[in-house]
């Protein structure tokens, strides 16, 4: 009984021991299903973004732009900032600021927006961000809006640094 006890254990020590089948491979995705792959992100340095920032027009040049990343936080899962990143349940903001609202494609704007006659620029954003239920009335963003000036301020700031072709 025992040696029998002794080879069972054997056997079972082996077949732990034994290496792991192959896992099956799946067929390579077809080129035309393939979606394009966004661009690569630009690595700004601290001093390159200070630049842009100093750039800007007043008041945004007085933007931190730390702290508009940190209310960027609120936006980021909803939005994207990066060319040829995808919309998720709100649009890409690569681009922004000179476009028209409503106007990226391949996202489903409500009415409201769709009907706006609005470019985005500083000002508008800022009014948007502060409210934008009552800004814009009818829109389906489900955001309160950024209640301080600054930090409305400094969003923008960085948006207009992540949003940027340069």
């Amino acid at each position: 009984m025992l040696r029998l006890a002794a080879a069972t254990l054997v056997v079972l020590t082996a077949a732990a021991c034994a290496p792991a089948p192959a896992p099956k491979s799946e067929p390579a995705p077809s080129p035309a299903a393939s979606t394009p792959a966004p661009a690569a992100k630009v690595a700004r340095t601290p001093e390159q973004i200070a630049a842009k920032i100093a750039s800007l027009p007043a008041p945004y040049n007085a933007g931190v732009y730390d702290n508009g990343k940190r209310q960027f936080a609120t936006c980021r899962s909803c939005h994207t900032v990066g060319a040829g990143e995808a919309n998720r349940v709100g649009p890409n903001l690569h681009g922004l600021f000179g476009r028209k609202a409503g106007a990226v494609e391949g996202f489903a704007y409500s009415d409201a927006v769709k009907g706006a006659n609005i470019v985005w620029d500083g000002p508008q954003l800022e009014q948007w961000l502060a409210n934008p239920q009552t800004f814009l009335k009818g829109n389906r963003m489900s955001f309160a809006g950024i209640r301080k000036e600054e930090d409305r301020r400094d969003l923008i700031a960085y948006l207009k640094v992540e949003t940027s072709a340069d």
